[in-house]
């Protein structure tokens, strides 16, 4: 293919986020490898009594090891943010609560509003296997199989995406094991590719919250007894399973540069592949299987692979795996390869664990951000090559130390693997973005800026003052950035809510001084912008910058968030009435706001009669309730039902 032709069909990822062991974003994660830790622990109780499960030695329903990878807080949800009751989100699935907020946090990164992309053929694509949340409730007995549960299929995952952004494109839940999420993001590009969709979310997401696929691959000899991934070392023994929520937005290449984005990275080129018969088995990998996917990607992207500087390998610490990924990355890779050129070969499971149907993304992750920094962290609990390897032919490094890219004449070459038990192979070919000229030196005289905040609650508001305060101070993320790209990104990339926030200033100074209340400097007519801003006006915000500007990456949303218990399990505190719309109403009220207004509609009435029965132990006549219409009324009912009841 000639250069254009591949440009052509290239993709760009503008956004990503991530819940991952250790790292609530790619900051996080990215220092978490730079320090090369690895941030698996023991598995905490309210997931599963894991000592009463663990043998030492292997036995039959007993687990292999009691540590593994953990995303903290994974009962915390903004239900309020998204329009959800107390009771509705303690019943939602938390992979689905959780991906709601990554994939808001990776739209953010992408400087994509919602309500711009909204009605349009966006598509999602999840990587998913798992239902633990759905398997517990059901297990409780046939009575927990209520209808709330329907939200809870796996099918649900793309589709809350969906129904959320009103996204109309392509929406699936995408299998094949352990390669899932990277499969998504093939099926992503592909999509994209067709003009299937104009933009794509490609996600993975994975919450460990039962202990019976631990239990098979205990049985199964997959489950390294230490709980580390011991990716190409001659001691491995398997791998530790973890939690991961990874989301990345991907565009055309050449729509993004149209439209201004940030291209962290391009996606070349990708294929997927299924070993057929070409082993034993269909649980055994297959040498010629990975060989022929390589290959595929390769040609997919226009790009000889002796070009490739590092793969972020599967590389799950399997024994029976690490050498045939190894050896088939070397046979592949290695052929032309300059021989002071090895190819660089690392595995982020080393460091927080293995993410089953995530697993793949939370590499490619990782590998953007590689090409970001031009440097390549080390691989973690390799000591001895594992002799299976035939280290001396192949032309590859498993790094033990960060080791920087080479610089070359070209955009360093990545490449991601993910290979399922379901002997589906995947392979992602990625290249660091074109370089962005710099930026025109500042003028002499500096222009007053608006600077413009939206939250959709006075906290959350507060809380994201605090956040820009601290971006835009000396050693801050966003002091590297001009007052001007800052400002002009944070009026037109950004969603504008109904608590609203502006100041004024010339300087990075200045706009922190405001923010944390200092007295606004005269901005002029910048300063009457503000004003209409704060009444919450619409706001031409092009004619007020007049010319277009630089988006530059800005402080995410803050989440107000509450523990919202799985399994349905609520506070009886208070009275029947604040009990109801605390469970129960979707967004602030008074006494005279109507039920329907705060989202008690008819299907919830009828389920707050049945709870309510329970509560008061009198019959509730469901007609009466349902004559309520404001909130009002319903504290006055309330209060007759419990004076009843006593």
């Amino acid at each position: 293919m000639s250069r254009s032709d591949v440009d052509a069909r290239s993709v760009a990822v503008v956004g990503m986020a991530c819940r991952l062991p250790g790292a609530s974003g790619t900051d996080e994660l990215w220092a978490l490898l730079e320090d090369g830790l690895d941030v698996l622990s023991d598995t905490p109780p309210e997931r599963y009594d894991a000592d009463a499960l663990h043998s030492p030695v292997p036995a039959p329903g007993r687990l292999a090891a009691r540590r593994a990878g953990h995303v903290d807080g994974i009962a915390e949800f903004d239900a309020e943010f998204f329009g959800m009751s107390a009771t509705e989100a303690a019943e939602l699935d938390p992979q689905q609560r959780l991906l709601m907020m990554t994939a808001w946090e990776a739209l953010e990164d992408a400087g994509l509003p919602p309500h711009r992309i909204a009605g349009t053929r966006t598509g999602v694509f999840v990587g998913n296997t798992r239902a633990d949340h759905l398997e517990l409730v059901l297990r409780q007995g046939p009575e927990s199989a209520t209808a709330a549960q329907l939200n809870n299929f796996r099918s649900l995952l793309p589709a809350r995406l969906s129904h959320l952004f009103d996204f109309r494109g392509p929406s699936l839940v995408v299998d094949t094991a352990c390669s899932s999420s990277l499969v998504a993001v093939h099926q992503a590009v592909q999509s994209l590719r067709t003009r299937e969709c104009p933009l794509a979310l490609a996600a993975g997401v994975n919450l460990t919250l039962r202990p019976d696929e631990g239990l098979v691959m205990s049985q199964a000899g997959g489950m390294a007894p230490d709980g580390r991934s011991k990716f190409g070392d001659a001691g491995a023994d398997g791998h530790a399973p973890s939690d991961a929520v990874a989301v990345v937005v991907l565009k055309r290449l050449t729509d993004a540069l149209a439209d201004g984005d940030r291209v962290l990275a391009v996606i070349e080129g990708s294929a997927v592949g299924n070993d057929g018969r070409t082993s034993d088995s269909v649980l055994n990998p297959s040498l010629e299987g990975q060989i022929d996917v390589l290959r595929w990607a390769y040609e997919d992207a226009g790009i000889d692979p002796a070009d490739v500087d590092y793969v972020e390998a599967h590389g799950s610490g399997s024994p029976a795996l690490d050498p045939l990924e190894l050896t088939a990355l070397g046979q592949v890779l290695g052929e032309g390869r300059p021989v002071d050129r090895p190819l660089l070969v690392g595995s982020v499971k080393t460091n927080i664990g293995h993410a089953e149907a995530a697993g793949g993304l939370a590499g490619l992750i990782k590998a953007v951000l590689c090409l970001r920094h031009g440097r390549v962290p080390a691989s973690l609990h390799l000591s001895v090559p594992n002799p299976e390897v035939p280290w001396d032919e192949l032309p590859l490094v498993v790094p033990g130390a960060p080791v920087d890219l080479p610089e070359l004449d070209r955009p360093a070459v990545a490449g991601v693997s993910g290979q399922g038990s379901s002997a589906l192979n995947a392979h992602v070919v990625l290249r660091s973005p074109d370089p962005v000229r710099a930026p025109a030196a500042p003028a002499a005289h500096r222009t007053p800026y608006v600077l413009v905040l939206s939250a959709r609650t006075p906290a959350a508001l507060e809380a994201l003052a605090r956040s820009y305060a601290a971006h835009l101070s000396p050693g801050g993320a966003g002091s590297g950035h001009s007052v001007r790209d800052i400002c002009f990104s944070a009026a037109t990339r950004r969603e504008h809510h109904a608590h609203r926030l502006a100041v004024v200033g010339r300087t990075h100074a200045e706009l922190v001084a405001a923010l944390t209340g200092a007295p606004a400097p005269d901005g002029g007519p910048v300063s009457a912008v503000a004003d209409r801003y704060r009444r919450g006006e619409d706001m031409d915000w092009e004619e007020v910058f007049a010319a277009r500007g630089r988006f530059v990456p800005l402080p995410t949303y803050p989440w107000q968030t509450r523990r919202h218990r799985s399994g349905g399990q609520r506070d009886d505190s208070g009275d029947l009435a604040a009990w109801v719309l605390r469970e129960h109403a979707r967004t602030g009220f008074d006494d005279a706001s109507t039920l329907t207004d705060i989202g008690i509609d008819s299907l919830a009435k009828l389920r707050i009669v049945v709870e309510l029965t329970k509560r008061s132990r009198l019959e509730v006549d469901p007609e009466e309730f349902g004559s309520l219409r404001t909130v009002g009324e319903l504290r006055r009912w309330t209060r007759d039902l419990e004076a009843v009841a006593r």
